[in-house]
């Protein structure tokens, strides 16, 4: 419904019409088998991996009530915490941007190589069950590619979300989503567009109500 819609709104994505419903169907499967989507990129790529988080976290569009005999924990709890909690939570997604562990991301630089700092986060939070995201306008990114390479050594499914040809990323992510554009301010504004597409079919299939 919502990548039909894309397509409707941007014609210029037509091109990635089968990346993109892959890639929402890759998500969908890494949840229902209760894995997690970690996601990474730098500057522009870097908010849009936090932006993702924001929409998969918490309502995006949906009202999400989270399920009766969670609400009623909280209840059993702490009463009025309880009560609290219940008209404030969200059914979430969970999500997780790599790009804000300020610690480890400055002991990498002092002490190993900045470019692995997602890599190491990846080895730390990914199982096979999990999705990579890897955001690169280049597709050249060295420190997205060297995450999407431990990805894959630990078996999780890798999307990229890229730009201009899809530089090295494009033949490394089992999905790889070229959007085509080449300047990257250009690819970032069909980037927006398209993971909004995909958080939102992503959150009808979870919470259709």
């Amino acid at each position: 419904m919502y990548i039909k819609e894309l397509i409707e709104r941007y014609p210029v994505l037509a091109k990635c019409e089968k990346e993109i419903r892959e890639a929402k169907d890759a998500i969908i499967k890494s949840y229902e088998t209760e894995g997690k989507l970690l996601i990474c990129g730098n500057g522009g790529s870097c908010a849009d991996s936090d932006h993702i988080c924001g929409e998969l976290l918490k309502s995006f569009v949906k009202k999400r009530i989270p399920e009766k005999s969670f609400l009623d924990k909280l209840s059993e709890i702490d009463s009025s915490t309880g009560d609290y909690l219940s008209d404030k939570l969200q059914g979430s997604l969970p999500a997780i941007s790599l790009c804000n562990q300020a610690a480890l991301m400055t002991a990498s630089l002092n002490d190993v190589d900045g470019n692995v700092m997602f890599a190491q986060q990846v080895m730390g939070y990914g199982k096979k069950e999990d999705v990579f995201l890897g955001i690169s306008t280049s597709g050249n990114s060295k420190d997205v590619i060297y995450a999407c390479v431990v990805a894959k050594a630990k078996g999780l499914k890798t999307i990229g979300l890229l730009g201009k040809d899809g530089g090295k990323l494009k033949n490394l992510c089992d999905i790889s989503i070229v959007v085509p554009e080449t300047e990257t301010f250009k690819i970032q504004e069909l980037h927006l567009p398209v993971y909004h597409a995909l958080c939102l079919e992503i959150e009808n299939r979870f919470f259709p109500e």
